[in-house]
């Protein structure tokens, strides 16, 4: 395996060794010169004080989060980057593996009070910010989702972060992403403004989609990243003409062929793209031809990402991929081959691969397996059919059987009995929906995702 050294030691050098006038951070509220960063601290020039500690990051705003990021890479021993919507239960676990000793945030966080602490700001203040601190690795802690008990805690570094990225971008670019950067998809994207010489416009929490899509359009985006359902929420918004962007990214779920025709046809200026990415996994590849899945080349190829199907499941090993799960309950995070399985169903078909779904989302249907992903596929196709979700319904004979909520435009007429006309050409039968339901909204988690209820 091919392994390439990111040629960045910390942000912050990068910044300075790289100083480019015009270059901002964008958020709701507050805008930050990246050049003030340089000569200025978020934190009253007490960044000294964390100096070789496990510092909790823990902010409820997105640009205070993002200047702590900068400051503490290179002088902390480990940052552990709390997402937002984090629990309070799970906050003692995390600290307790996390071994913090401090932490920089911007509200009362429980369970973190004989913590050293550091209030962070969403804006940079004069003074010095230390740049003659002696350099060190840091390691970055991102956790995972948890749906029971404390979520996985996982070790990256800055060079496993930012091993996809290419340091000779076009200056300029203005990002945007409709991800939180303190999850690994929205990170990749703030490392790939601050380190390839661009601006990031910064998402908030509960903001309405159009006021995200106008605050994009003021600041220019030119890239804009999001995951599927998100894009999906774009396109039913009248503010999706209000940008034009140059390349639009999907990563998080599964980018169907509906999703990425209608962006296609929105946007016919811009250059479409779908990614593979996990926490654990780190970015394995892009896909640029507008096509669902991904050639079948990829495969067994060797190089920087190596990538393998075992069992059905996609298996990666690569520089980009995480080091381990901090706390061993999580067990190991790679076989011993180095491979990262990463629980993706994958079917090969001639020379594509499509992805089917989770491996642990799997819809059991009198013995028979459905993955919620394959038949949201089908039913998007529909012309009418906005954005769908489906799940199993507890069924007494067969187990469960496949429900489906749907979202159409407000002229759609006997849409659901056209679905399951469709899904009856196109899926076996144990596949096709028992119930098709006409919703609204579809619930969308913080990680950019569709929440599926089961019941």
């Amino acid at each position: 395996m091919k392994m390439r050294r990111s040629p960045f030691n910390s942000i912050r050098e990068h910044l300075i060794n790289h100083a480019n006038p015009g270059r901002f951070l964008w958020g709701t509220a507050a805008q930050v010169h990246l050049s003030d960063v340089l000569t200025g601290t978020y934190s009253d020039g007490r960044a000294p004080d964390l100096c070789g500690k496990s510092v909790l990051l823990a902010t409820q705003d997105q640009a205070a989060a993002a200047l702590a990021l900068i400051e503490l890479d290179g002088i902390a021993r480990r940052i552990i980057v709390c997402p937002p919507d984090l629990a309070a239960a799970h906050f003692p676990a995390v600290i307790a593996r996390g071994e913090a000793d401090a932490i920089v945030s911007d509200y009362d966080v429980p369970f973190a009070h004989d913590l050293l602490r550091v209030s962070s700001v969403a804006g940079i203040a004069g003074g010095a910010a230390g740049q003659d601190r002696p350099l060190q690795r840091t390691e970055w802690v991102l956790l995972t989702s948890g749906t029971t008990g404390a979520p996985k805690m996982i070790v990256h570094t800055l060079a496993s972060l930012t091993a996809p990225i290419d340091a000779n971008q076009e200056p300029g670019r203005v990002w945007g992403t409709f991800y939180d950067i303190r999850r690994y998809g929205g990170l990749q994207i703030f490392l790939r403004a601050l380190l390839g010489g661009g601006s990031l416009v910064l998402s908030s929490a509960g903001e309405p989609v159009s006021d995200h899509l106008g605050r994009l359009a003021a600041r220019g985006v030119t890239h804009l990243s999001g995951t599927p359902s998100q894009w999906r929420r774009v396109l039913m918004s009248p503010a999706a003409r209000l940008i034009s962007p140059a390349y639009i990214r999907l990563s998080g779920e599964i980018a169907d062929q509906s999703i990425l025709d209608a962006l296609r046809s929105f946007y016919p200026d811009s250059r479409i793209g779908h990614a593979f990415a996990s926490t654990e996994a780190g970015v394995a590849f892009e896909v640029n031809d507008g096509l669902t899945g991904f050639p079948a080349s990829f495969i067994g190829s060797r190089g920087e990402v190596e990538i393998g199907i075992r069992h059905g499941s996609l298996i990666i090993r690569s520089g980009r991929a995480a080091s381990h799960y901090l706390d061993a309950e999580s067990g190991p995070l790679k076989d011993q081959e180095g491979f990262v399985d990463t629980g993706d169903i994958v079917d090969v078909r001639g020379e594509r691969c499509y992805f089917l779904g989770r491996r642990n989302g799997v819809i059991n249907v009198g013995g028979l397996k459905v993955y919620p992903e394959e038949v949201e596929a089908v039913i998007n196709r529909h012309p009418a059919v906005r954005m769908c979700m489906v799940v199993g319904r507890k069924n007494t004979l067969m187990g469960a059987l496949v429900a489906a909520d749907v979202v159409v435009t407000d002229a759609a007429v006997g849409v659901p009995n056209e679905i399951l006309a469709i899904c009856r050409q196109s899926l076996p039968v144990h596949k096709v929906p028992a119930t098709i339901r006409c919703v609204t909204a579809l619930e969308i988690a913080s990680a950019g995702k569709m929440v599926r209820h089961y019941a």
